[in-house]
């Protein structure tokens, strides 16, 4: 990745400057300059030093860490398939599967159950790693996502979700009542500066982040907890979670974005294991027939049980 300082960065130390504009930690870049992964361009023969004061125009290249990539394997997970054609598979995910496999969730994915359900009927546009996957939902969110079968179904997706042709509806219960029924948040996204493992709304000139737009409606309100619906207008990284916990209505459950359980949570942490989110509806374009496909599912037992509980003692 090349990167040039431009004069809002004038006098940044080099190791700040690459941090804030990788959205990395200081420690990795300093690992990266000591392991000869940043170059200074045109001055490629000296190892570049974390403290040296960036000028406007100085340009670096800065090398990633490439993690060794292996081929996921088929495993027999049962799947609950909501829809599925020679093009595309809709399923309803449960909460605790990772959608692909990555270090540390190597085999139990999703992509590893469709490998075995589909018997080699993936696209491969996602590489060995993630075949099929057009988007993907976080671990602890249960609810619906579709799946390519073949190159053509995914291009046509991955074009249509690029250009928010597919809508993509969320049924969540927050901390705090609002004072307006519905609302539209249009708050840049990037990885959070200090802690790498989380993303954050960035607002500050310069910042690295992609702009976020969610819309919201509340269909519930209990008082310390709201029932929400949630429209995605683009798909970044935990874009509800952390839009919600920058309006200072974290998910319940949220571990990550929240600021602390709640006493509601506390007395009910039994059905909280993880945020509670739910991609409730899919509507999008049948890549071969141009058809208007809507999809919908029915909300886990845990999520219910809270709704219950609310209504009991409201």
């Amino acid at each position: 990745m090349r990167l040039t300082v431009e004069s809002a960065d004038e006098g940044k130390r080099l190791d700040a400057f690459l941090a804030a504009a990788l959205g990395e930690s200081r420690n990795s870049v300093t690992r990266a300059i000591d392991e000869g992964r940043v170059v200074f361009i045109g001055k490629e023969d000296k190892l570049p030093d974390k403290k040296y004061k960036v000028r406007t125009g100085d340009t670096f290249d800065f090398i990633e860490e490439v993690a060794a990539e292996y081929e996921a394997v088929a495993e027999d997970i049962p799947l609950d398939v909501v829809y599925e054609d020679d093009d595309i598979i809709v399923i309803n995910k449960p909460k605790g599967m990772v959608v692909h496999p990555a270090p540390g969730n190597e085999t139990g994915t999703l992509v590893n159950a469709l490998l075995y359900h589909c018997r080699g009927s993936l696209s491969g546009i996602g590489g060995i790693m993630r075949p099929g996957i057009v988007h993907r939902i976080d671990k602890d969110t249960s609810g619906l996502l579709v799946c390519a079968k073949n190159d053509k179904a995914h291009r046509a997706l991955s074009e249509e979700l690029e250009y928010h042709g597919i809508t993509r509806e969320y049924h969540a219960l927050v901390n705090g009542g609002f004072r307006d029924t519905c609302g539209r948040v249009d708050m840049p996204i990037g990885r959070h500066p200090v802690d790498r493992k989380r993303m954050a709304v960035l607002t500050a000139p310069g910042a690295h982040a992609k702009r976020a737009v969610t819309h919201y409606e509340v269909i519930g309100a209990y008082g310390a907890v709201s029932y929400l619906k949630l429209v995605l207008e683009t798909g970044r990284t935990h874009q509800i979670r952390v839009h919600m916990s920058h309006l200072g209505h974290p998910l319940l459950g949220d571990e990550v974005y929240g600021g602390g359980r709640t006493p509601f949570e506390k007395r009910h942490s039994a059905y909280l294991s993880g945020q509670a989110l739910h991609a409730k509806a899919l509507e999008l374009t049948h890549p071969s027939t141009g058809k208007r496909m809507r999809f919908e599912s029915d909300l886990p037992s845990d999520f219910k049980k809270l709704l219950s509980i609310l209504e009991e003692n409201t």
